[in-house]
């Protein structure tokens, strides 16, 4: 809810997205948004709106353990995504390695599709990683739409958004602009505004969160992405392969049951 206000999602249009150990993305709404699927969370705003979201348990943790693996910094990491080509010579990460909570798969386990004795590179495991943790949240945007919310821009937080790299594919895999704000520290800016705007409306009159937003959360320019229409393209395709191997690999993932 305070990294919400942070990153001035106050109002309809905005989608925040988080790169951590899990992702989550939200957006808001001034009325309760129920899924009859299930998968959005009909989560409370703490300024008396709506946010709806949708978690996925395997970000940083499928990039983190690739890392780990590898025995690569941070730096070097992202250089080695940086040297694959888009779709990592065919390699796809169904990242599945706690389980899955969107969609609602908790007994998965993670799959590496498309192995060859050509492409099973550090560079494209790595890329893979990145690409199938961004796929499985790209999911998440999927059900947003099914129940009619719209987003316009992607006000990307956590640790992974300190990437050049990762804020380009997210914006390319998600089709739409991506900024992250100057502030790195969005609970808590989001709850020093809360406090700011409780004590405005208390002893100045009415004050609205977007109007306090607008004054204190400040995008940081420089790490804006635009899509890519070559990349967007082909990242859409390889999203629907995405699909498929979860699909194909339903039966063992829910242990039998559909």
């Amino acid at each position: 809810m305070m990294a919400a206000i942070g990153t001035g999602n106050v109002q309809a249009g905005v989608l925040t997205a988080s790169l951590g150990t899990s992702g989550t993305i939200y957006a808001y709404s001034d009325t309760p948004v129920v899924d009859s699927q299930g998968e959005l969370a009909v989560f409370c705003s703490s300024s008396g709106g709506w946010l709806p979201l949708v978690c996925t348990m395997n970000v940083t943790v499928a990039t983190e353990l690739i890392r780990d693996l590898l025995k690569f910094d941070l730096k070097q990491f992202n250089d080695e995504v940086a040297l694959a080509p888009p779709g990592a010579e065919g390699l796809l990460l169904l990242p599945f390695f706690n389980g899955e909570r969107t969609p609602a798969l908790p007994e998965a386990t993670a799959t590496l599709n498309g192995m060859t004795s050509l492409n099973l590179t550090p560079a494209n495991l790595c890329r893979a990683a990145m690409e199938g943790a961004t796929l499985g949240l790209r999911y998440g945007l999927d059900v947003m739409l099914r129940n009619g919310i719209r987003p316009t821009e992607i006000r990307l937080v956590g640790g992974g958004a300190k990437s050049s790299t990762w804020r380009q594919l997210v914006a390319d895999i998600f089709q739409m602009p991506v900024v992250s704000p100057v502030s790195t520290e969005a609970g808590a800016l989001g709850a020093a505004l809360q406090a700011m705007w409780c004590y405005c409306n208390q002893t100045e009159g009415d004050t609205t969160l977007a109007d306090l937003c607008a004054d204190f959360v400040h995008l940081d320019e420089t790490r804006r992405a635009q899509p890519h229409g070559e990349a967007s393209t082909f990242y859409a395709d390889l999203y629907q392969r995405y699909l498929s191997l979860d699909c194909a690999m339903r039966p063992l993932n829910t242990g039998g049951r559909q």
